[in-house]
């Protein structure tokens, strides 16, 4: 848990960097997912640093999908939104409201709550056919993302982040079923579509859309469809008749996580006070 909790922490960090560097990138063309985005938001310091910490993250969410069910793992990434939100206020001097403290304070009560009730993760291998399903859907997600590019903003920005979160979430399936490095293996080219997909969507969504929906979309695919394989598939369970503890904490958790998608994204910066032209002649001297 504690590896799942610093993973959150880097993620929350890496969204505010990700989403800025997002936003300064030069457009392209078109509304739907722009390959060549993912380059020009590299030549950006800032998306280089979220990177840095997403790797990070992702090496502690690897340690902890080792140890804890996915529906565990699942929800503390859901609480990076917790922690962005409580960064922004210190570092950013972003000012939340009664409401959103209260929903960090809800998302670290489910947390807690899941600590109590996770059992360890389950040993079953899974079918067969779910390493390709796995690859399958890592690919849908490249699709989603080509039709996204057809709908209006709002709805395009959540298709965009939805997608981002099940490719996500192919991830975090996909590294419960790797057992070494085998170029044969499905599950590893699921793993490195998916990843890549996801990103390359929620930059798109960064730049072309709503954060806020588009984080809402992302932590709903992240969490949904994870929790639910590691729970008919892999052998998931929650300590014994502590399984409504477990649901709790989980819904508990994900829904204040969703109360915070706004702090996704960066603070606008102030706009520049007027001064008026002194060569205007409409201008008006003070006496």
């Amino acid at each position: 848990m504690v590896c799942a909790l610093g993973s959150a922490l880097c993620f929350g960090a890496a969204t505010v960097f990700q989403a800025a560097a997002a936003r300064a990138a030069e457009p392209g063309t078109g509304s739907g997912v722009d390959v060549g985005l993912l380059w020009r938001a590299l030549r950006q310091w800032r998306y280089a640093v979220g990177l840095g910490l997403d790797g990070l993250g992702f090496l502690l969410e690897v340690a902890a999908l080792r140890a804890l069910p996915l529906y565990a793992v699942g929800a503390a990434l859901a609480a990076s939104l917790a922690v962005t939100a409580a960064l922004a206020s210190r570092m950013l001097r972003v000012r939340l409201r009664p409401v959103e403290w209260g929903a960090v304070a809800a998302v670290c009560a489910g947390l807690a709550a899941l600590a109590l009730a996770s059992g360890r993760e389950g040993h079953r291998p899974g079918p067969p056919w779910l390493p390709w399903a796995l690859l399958g859907i890592a690919a849908g997600v490249l699709l989603l993302g080509a039709a996204a590019g057809r709908l209006p903003d709002r709805p395009r920005a959540l298709v965009l982040g939805l997608g981002s979160g099940i490719g996500f979430g192919v991830v975090e399936v996909a590294v419960r079923l790797l057992d070494g490095i085998d170029l044969a293996d499905p599950a590893l080219w699921a793993l490195l579509l998916g990843g890549g997909a996801a990103f390359l969507l929620l930059t798109s969504a960064f730049q072309r859309g709503a954060v806020t929906t588009a984080t809402a979309g992302m932590v709903l695919g992240e969490t949904l469809g994870p929790a639910a394989a590691g729970v008919v598939w892999l052998g998931d369970r929650t300590r014994e008749g502590l399984g409504w503890l477990a649901v709790t904490g989980f819904a508990v958790a994900v829904a204040a996580s969703l109360a915070l998608a706004r702090f996704g994204e960066p603070p606008e910066a102030p706009a520049a006070p007027h001064r008026p032209d002194p060569r205007d002649p409409l201008r008006t001297e003070s006496p």
